[in-house]
């Protein structure tokens, strides 16, 4: 995993690096390890960092290339840059390690503290981590499917960069379509979005984050150029939720994640096994023959150990030396490190913080039996005073004592932590098993809970039934801190040790997956119902509002008693208009009653089901009660009419026109719909207008 990260720092380092010079008109680098040699790239970078004209030695000698790469470590001296032993001769030498933690210390004061300097005066905050992660947190607080706690494994899924994005460019392109692409694909989609629209180059590649744990540095670095040229504005409220991590933080939206897939981190203890060796180098005899090589040391182990013990007194003391600044820099590490927390995702930082350190002394273990070894050769070979002699078992003691003290004192933390961290998972485990057990109990009172008998009591169902969603959104955070377990198993236990957690882990996913299936579909099923219930209501509501208009018009029209053939052909037009409007209508109070029909069978429910019903049959019985008015009407006109022709001056032919205008043959009740005759052709209103105006 470190080898892994140390190529993605050399790329994306290397890439940074060519970013800079680009603004400067500086030629490209190719390889890090080997262009930064000479000194002459850095201090090229360094002036476009500082703005400043730096001297460059052109030779192509050591002393050149040290001289140059003195100058750097001064410049960045001067502007305050944090360096731990790192020195020119490892810059020279191509050393990786150091060469990367140099460009580390020196994108992390242009890149990262120098873009967020003014942000952090302004809100009085000395850690950049923290305020970036309160940034990001702010600008994603409105997606539930994103949940930003580190910067590491909450990026490899791609969807907190394009959240930052969609956050400031919500038009730019559409979430919905983002949430369906897999990881590759939505990196890819965010760094070619920000360095189109924003200018950021493409510092990492989507494979280097879509991993387990991508390269916290490389993460870092990248965030920051976002920051650094969108919009910059941080609450106290985002500060403090940070600080308060993970008790309160955004959940994931249901159903985004399989639950039932978990993945279990195992990790094997450091097995030291040259400490019988070393002790074995106290306890002998010093003018016994020289011991044997243990066999677990290889060939290339050996090669060094027998490089030191050709030596002489000088090279071992300085060797001595060497190994002694080497384990107080381990006990400062050691010491350095935070008590164990109570909060489980800070336990599996530290955990895997000081599996990192624990590796560290692993392999520099041997060393410390070279010494040892190498003091015990020098008093066999009896060319040492007896004051020399002393002092050499005085310091072999000392350095046993030393080291015997820092790994025990490692190993109690490393116990310690996998004590901690599995009684901390342990009890999120059994947390979530009674959520669970209280949940599917509620799911069973609702599903034998009577059907809503209205709309109002449908209404609380659903209101119910958000409250479960949120209850269930409450709980993710929980399950997502358990889809990244730790388990610490050792060489005797193998895989046994992880057997009963898996099928634990198993369990709860199936039960926690069937939660979240059975949530979904009955929200679904909830929209779906409510939905066409809603739109019945409104739909029957219209048709009555629509009725009361047609009864009001109906008892305007006069039937009897005409003054003359303009008022005839007035009433007679409303008449016309009232049955054209009906004949139009007649199909939405079909489509009614059977929109009615359909509601009742999603409901299920006798008393909204009767209701619904008897909201139809008042509708169906107005209309007929309107057909029959206006029939009535319609013949009262008819006989009306006979009566004035004489008055009116209509011939017998005008007559009948006026009467056809009026038949309401095509208007029926629903009662008369199966049995009714195909209506004759209708004649228009114009028609008779023209008739009658010709009078």
């Amino acid at each position: 995993c470190t080898d892994e990260h140390d190529a993605v720092q050399k790329k994306t380092f290397t890439k940074w690096i060519n970013a800079q010079f680009s603004k400067t008109g500086k030629t490209p680098i190719k390889d890090m390890f080997t262009d930064l040699r000479d000194g002459r790239k850095l201090l090229d970078l360094l002036e476009g960092l500082t703005g400043s004209v730096l001297s460059k030695e052109r030779g192509s000698t050591r002393v050149h290339s040290l001289n140059n790469v003195n100058k750097v470590l001064q410049v960045l001296h001067q502007n305050n840059v944090d360096l731990v032993n790192i020195g020119g001769t490892d810059i020279v030498d191509g050393n990786h390690k150091l060469t990367l933690g140099l460009i580390w210390s020196i994108i992390l004061h242009w890149q990262v503290k120098d873009v967020m300097k003014d942000v952090m005066s302004n809100l009085q905050q000395t850690n950049s981590e923290k305020l970036l992660l309160s940034w990001v947190r702010q600008c994603t607080r409105s997606y539930p499917q994103i949940n930003v706690l580190n910067f590491t494994t909450s990026w490899v899924d791609g969807l907190a960069l394009n959240g930052i994005l969609h956050h400031f460019r919500p038009d730019a392109f559409s979430w919905d379509k983002v949430v369906t692409m897999n990881p590759v694909q939505r990196l890819d989609h965010a760094f070619t979005f920000a360095k189109d629209q924003l200018g950021i180059e493409k510092l990492l590649d989507p494979e280097d984050v879509a991993v387990q744990v991508p390269d916290k540095k490389s993460i870092l670095m990248y965030i920051t150029s976002l920051f650094a040229v969108l919009p910059k504005d941080v609450s106290m409220e985002a500060i403090k939720e940070v600080e308060t991590l993970p008790r309160k933080y955004k959940v994931e939206r249901l159903g985004l994640m399989n639950v039932a897939h978990w993945e279990i981190k195992k990790t094997k203890k450091p097995s030291f096994l040259f400490l019988l060796y070393t002790l074995a180098c106290i306890l002998t005899k010093y003018n016994s023959p020289r011991p044997e090589t243990p066999s677990t040391m290889t060939e290339s182990e050996g090669e060094m150990k027998g490089g030191l013990l050709e030596g002489d007194l000088d090279t071992y003391q300085t060797t001595l030396e060497e190994v002694l600044t080497w384990l107080l820099m381990a006990e400062d590490d050691l010491q350095g490190q935070d008590d164990v927390s109570d909060d489980v995702e800070e336990v599996k930082e530290q955990f895997h913080t000081h599996e990192t350190f624990m590796m560290k002394l692993t392999a520099r273990q041997s060393s410390v039996g070279y010494v040892l070894q190498a003091g015990n050769q020098l008093i066999a070979q009896g060319n040492l005073t007896d004051e020399e002699e002393d002092e050499i078992r005085e310091q072999m003691t000392l350095l046993n004592a030393r080291w015997e003290a820092l790994r025990v004192e490692s190993m109690d933390r490393q116990a310690r932590l996998h004590e901690v961290l599995m009684d901390l998972q342990q009890q999120q485990l059994q947390q979530l098993s009674d959520w669970l057990t209280q949940t599917e109990e509620r799911i069973r009172r609702i599903e034998t809970q009577p059907a809503a008998k209205d709309m109002e009591a449908y209404k609380e169902q659903i209101e119910q039934h958000k409250e479960l969603q949120n209850d269930l959104e409450a709980e993710q955070v929980k399950v997502n801190s358990l889809t990244h377990m730790v388990v610490v198993v050792d060489e005797n236990s193998g895989e046994s040790a992880t057997a009963a957690l898996e099928e634990q882990l198993q369990s709860l996913g199936e039960r926690w997956g069937a939660v979240c299936r059975w949530t979904e579909e009955r929200w679904h099923k909830l929209q779906e119902v409510f939905m066409v219930w809603q739109q019945l209501l409104s739909d029957q509501s219209l048709f009555s509002i629509w009725l009361v208009e047609k009864e009001e018009a109906l008892n305007e029209v006069k039937t009897s008693n005409f003054k003359d053939s303009s008022e005839i052909n007035m009433n007679v037009r409303q008449l016309a208009i009232l049955k054209e409007d009906m004949e139009k209508k007649r199909r939405a109070l079909d489509k009614l009653s059977d929109a009615g029909q359909d509601v009742i069978q999603l409901l299920r429910s006798p008393e909204a089901g009767a209701k619904i019903e008897a909201d139809t049959e008042e509708l169906t019985q107005r209309w007929d009660s309107l057909v029959q008015k206006l029939e009535d009407c319609s013949f009262q006109v008819c006989d009306s009419i006979s009566g004035a022709v004489t008055d009116a001056g209509m011939t017998q032919v005008e007559e009948q026109v006026v009467v056809d205008t009026v038949a309401v043959d095509s208007v029926t009740s629903i009662d008369d719909q199966d049995l009714a005759p195909p209506a004759p052709p209708k004649k228009r209103l114009m028609e008779t207008d023209a008739e009658v105006i010709r009078m």
